[in-house]
């Protein structure tokens, strides 16, 4: 299992995102966003699983990344 961190532009794309996740049976939770990212609505989605199922993500995700030792963050998605 791995550790994800997604943010998003509106806080509801991130309560959407966590809502298909836990559907899904994967654990996530809101979360402020950690202060080495940056995300419009300043809340972002923390959850593990297997991959970074993107097909999960809300149509206003911001950038999705996954959690490495020491909250090193490694970029795997970037929508504009």
């Amino acid at each position: 299992m791995s550790l994800y961190i997604a943010t998003f532009h509106t806080h509801l794309s991130a309560l959407m995102t966590s809502r298909t996740l836990a559907g899904q049976g994967i654990r996530a939770r809101m979360m402020p966003v950690p202060r080495k990212l940056s995300s419009s609505c300043g809340t972002c989605i923390r959850y593990e699983a297997e991959g970074p199922n993107l097909a999960a993500m809300d149509v206003d995700v911001e950038r999705v990344y996954q959690v490495g030792a020491d909250e090193q963050y490694t970029l795997l998605l970037e929508h504009q």
